[in-house]
């Protein structure tokens, strides 16, 4: 057991004093305010903390990552081309448009007992601000996770949702390509699809599409999609419709799942699932997609482990070294913080 007491920190404000812990999303529509961690597999943790504030973060000089050459890959370079190469197979046969591939990059934690993923998160917040930044702390029910996130998955203000998909990444906005803007478009009529499940008919809009917004080191096309829930649809009928995040999955989804499960060496965990808060007792909350994520894994075989997760949306034009290069580049950065390898150069505006 890991002697960190339970704690969540998401924009600006530090929960603690832990009161209940369920899976059931039905209790995001009482009361309280909870932390969300919802595996990409479906496995949902909500956590009930009695105290909540404002608080700043952390300093990030207390976490100690593992060595750069310590990071392995589930899927190596010459799986993940062979796994871009089924992926075309399988959309020239007609069963699917697009699938996201992904890879889990594990590492051993040098030292476990020190290893505190709220720290973590300090150093991604000095080295990769992002808008959806934040930590869940509950070893006991074995969730340690910090994440960058930039993507939007599900915002809730009273009856109003709303996600904003990413969808084609670059390093500069010159890299942003045809295909980048028809994969998003395609992921768009997804997520419209989702969440026209669970809002009222003629509710759902999309007030932005294919913007181009700038990260550290990358810049990616995002779009937003709004809708109205129906009477009676709670985060329950959300979730079930909605997840996992079309944008992390494929389209069409169900198809997309089943060749993820065949070709994925193993699981995504909250990698790609959902992070974030709920304020039931004002009807909000926003939850990210799990990507540009952290976790532990205290299970791992080989002792504890840290855990990242990274992966490109594969096309019928998709050129599989180009999709490679991407979940490289997604990932350098954000494993250099991790590792230490990267200088912290002060805030980033």
């Amino acid at each position: 057991m890991h002697h960190l007491p339970p704690m969540a920190r998401f924009g600006g404000l530090l929960a603690t004093d832990l009161r209940d812990v369920t899976s059931d999303p039905a209790a995001l529509d009482s009361t309280g305010w909870w932390a969300v961690v919802a595996d990409f597999e479906g496995g949902v943790r909500c956590a009930r903390f009695g105290d909540v504030r404002p608080a700043p973060a952390p300093a990030p000089a207390r976490w100690h990552g593992p060595a750069p050459e310590d990071w392995t890959t589930s899927l190596d370079r010459a799986g993940y081309l062979a796994g871009v190469a089924r992926v075309r197979e399988h959309i020239a046969a007609g069963t699917v448009y697009q699938v996201n591939l992904c890879r889990v990059l594990s590492a051993r934690l040098p030292d476990p007992d020190a290893a505190d993923v709220d720290a973590l998160t300090a150093r991604l917040a000095e080295g990769n601000p992002a808008p959806y930044a934040g930590t869940v702390r509950l070893p006991a029910h074995g969730v340690e996770v910090a994440t960058a996130s930039p993507e939007l998955f599900l915002r809730r203000r009273g009856r109003t949702v709303e996600s904003g998909p990413i969808k084609g990444t670059g390093r500069t906005t010159a890299d942003l390509t045809a295909k980048d803007h028809a994969e998003n478009v395609m992921i768009v009529d997804l997520v419209r699809n989702d969440l026209g499940r669970v809002c009222t008919t003629g509710s759902v809009t999309v007030p932005g599409l294919c913007v181009t917004e700038e990260h550290p080191g990358l810049v990616h096309l995002v779009s937003t999609v709004r809708g109205d829930l129906a009477p009676g649809a709670g985060w329950p009928e959300l979730f079930a419709a909605t997840f996992p995040p079309g944008s992390v999955t494929g389209a069409p989804k169900g198809s997309a799942l089943r060749i993820i499960d065949e070709l994925e060496r193993a699981p995504r965990g909250p990698y790609c699932g959902g992070i974030g808060w709920v304020d039931a007792d004002r009807g909000t909350g926003e939850l990210a997609v799990g990507i540009r994520t952290f976790w532990i894994d205290r299970a791992a075989p080989g002792g504890p482990a840290l855990k990242f997760g990274t992966g490109a949306g594969i096309t019928w034009g998709s050129d599989a070294d180009d999709e490679w290069a991407e979940t490289e580049l997604k990932a350098a950065r954000l494993l250099a913080i991790a590792s230490g390898t990267r200088p912290l150069t002060g805030r980033q505006q």
